[in-house]
């Protein structure tokens, strides 16, 4: 599977040196980013129709990052020359047949001159442009909220940069004060901002997670062990990296370029069945992978894993853009602890994806039997009135088995497949708008958690019975929800599990929580209402 060519590869030396030269003039503040008000100057140069520019801005720009770095400057050059030479730009034109290679640089009247100029002002080399500067710079906001603010919303050059600053000085502020992260979530670090989007699956033993991953990567991962038994015993983040190597879960959970932090809550006997597998590939550039254990069924259930198999899932849940659930066509049955691990996923329910594999083992009446017994197990666990897309096909290596499936089955495997690869590819795309999602997703979930904290505080009495006071706060917690939601006008919806937000309460004494902060609530809902939509504007296509 590939998400698209890099640009760099299918660019020749010469031209690239070419771009560089180029790409080193348009960035004004070199930073290694072309933000649009820098690449609309640049590109009227190419004289070229303003609806025109509007396409190659936002074929360039795919991810909606806000800005161009040099890969997608590459692209976007590409795109003006074709365009010059009067080719029609359309969303696929990349996957074309095009000869990118050969593609001729773009006419851009009077850079030469312009080009001239800088270096005759200029008696400093010139840099190259390095993402790594802005970088560090929205790195030091985590560790100084100082820093962060100081730097003023319109001066940030990305949307994910607007959004660390965002948190760094509105949104962690609340966190901190209400021990947000001690009850849903850690708080996010820098390395959590700038992860690559993550597809995790999930699946009883044997029902092909780590062949599905190998199908797409063509080739095995470090560490990849396949057989009918068990054999993924753990936890394993497939990543690109510089050579073929197993990273171990202590070692991995405390880098600080790792978003895999939060896991240190999980324990040691958690990190020692948790592992990242490095290996340099296309596709791991853009996608990671989260290779989990097979969920236990029958009796195998009643051997309990030395950590929160659940809670873990549902860390990994909030972190991935997809899930993917696969089944096994002679493994319908739903086991208690894969029920659990669904109910995990509350909240993420427009990321799951349904897969039926190795669904050419069975023949068409048989198929579909299995899947509408599956539809029926699915129903009883997901508790939603909409039906979840699920994907048939047989995702590995081998050639579709056609003597049980035949052609109308061979058919149907390879369109869904197309499909399940679309929406794979779709991934990186979206990621930064999954990413404001999950932001905004989290500001409400503190807004309602402060909200809950202090109404349980002002509960409490000022000197007698706080003890008694508390258990009984404690056991009537969903009245107290209830409470909270009528005062403040709050959706039902989006309130905590009662009985988890009830086992983590009960290590705490009520009457250390602080009370209500309107300002800081009027600061996360100025962000939500307009830092947020302001930011989103500052950053869409400068043509628009």
């Amino acid at each position: 599977m590939e998400i698209d060519s890099a640009p760099i590869s299918r660019c020749s030396k010469e031209h690239q040196k070419i771009y560089q030269d180029w790409f080193s003039f348009a960035d004004s503040d070199g930073d290694g980013r072309l933000t649009g008000a820098d690449a609309t100057k640049f590109f009227s140069l190419s004289n070229l129709p303003r609806q025109d520019l509007k396409l190659v801005w936002a074929i360039a720009d795919s991810k909606r990052q806000g800005f161009l770095g040099f890969k997608e400057f590459i692209t976007a050059m590409q795109l003006v020359s074709l365009a010059q030479a009067g080719h029609a730009l359309t969303s696929d034109i990349l996957s074309s047949e095009v000869d990118f290679e050969n593609l001729q640089t773009p006419a851009l009247d009077g850079l030469g001159a312009l080009l001239t100029k800088k270096k005759r002002l200029s008696n400093e080399p010139e840099q190259n442009g390095s993402p790594q500067v802005q970088s560090s710079l929205a790195a030091s906001w985590f560790s100084s909220s100082k820093s962060a603010k100081k730097v003023s919303l319109s001066s940030v050059t990305s949307i994910v940069d607007g959004l660390k600053r965002l948190y760094v000085q509105k949104l962690k502020p609340l966190e901190t004060t209400y021990q947000f992260n001690d009850f849903v979530s850690p708080s996010l670090t820098n390395s959590d901002f700038d992860a690559k989007p993550m597809v995790m699956l999930l699946g009883q033993y044997s029902t092909g997670k780590t062949t599905f991953i190998k199908h797409l990567l063509r080739t095995s991962y470090p560490g990849a062990h396949i057989g009918p038994e068990p054999t993924t015993d753990r936890f394993v983040v497939v990543m690109n990296g510089p050579d073929e190597r197993s990273v171990p879960g202590n070692t991995i959970a405390v880098q600080a370029d790792m978003p895999f932090s939060g896991l240190t809550t999980f324990g040691s006997a958690f990190l020692s069945k948790f592992e990242c597998s490095q290996m340099p590939h296309p596709l791991l550039e853009h996608i990671t992978f989260v290779d989990t254990p097979g969920v236990l069924s029958g009796e195998k259930q009643r051997t309990q894993r030395s950590y929160d198999f659940t809670g873990v899932t549902s860390w990994f849940a909030s972190k991935c853009d997809l899930i993917l659930l696969l089944f096994d066509p002679h493994k319908l049955d739903i086991s208690d602890e894969f029920k659990r691990v669904i109910g995990s996923l509350r909240g993420h329910d427009d990321k799951i994806r349904v897969v039926l594999n190795k669904a050419d083992q069975v023949d068409t009446q048989q198929l579909m039997r299995v899947y509408g017994a599956l539809m029926w197990s699915l129903g009883k666990v997901l508790n939603t009135p909409e039906v979840n897309r699920v994907y048939i096909g047989s995702f590995n290596d081998k050639p579709i088995n056609e003597a049980a499936a035949g052609p109308l089955g061979r058919e149907l495997f390879e369109k869904e497949q197309d499909d399940l690869l679309s929406d794979l590819k779709d991934i990186p795309k979206k990621a930064c708008d999954r990413r404001i999602n999950e932001f905004v997703k989290r500001a409400r979930a503190a807004k309602i958690h402060a909200y809950i904290i202090s109404h349980l505080k002002k509960e409490m009495p000022a000197m007698m019975g706080k003890a008694k006071a508390q258990q009984k706060l404690i056991d009537n917690l969903p009245d107290e929800f209830a409470k909270v939601q009528r005062e403040h006008h709050l959706p039902a919806g989006d309130f905590p599990n009662v009985e988890h937000f009830r086992e983590v309460l009960s290590g705490y004494s009520l009457d250390r929580f602080e009370k209500l902060k309107p300002k800081m609530i009027q600061s996360v809902d100025d962000m939500l209402g307009y830092d947020i939509p302001d930011l989103l504007k500052n950053f869409r296509n400068p043509y628009d």
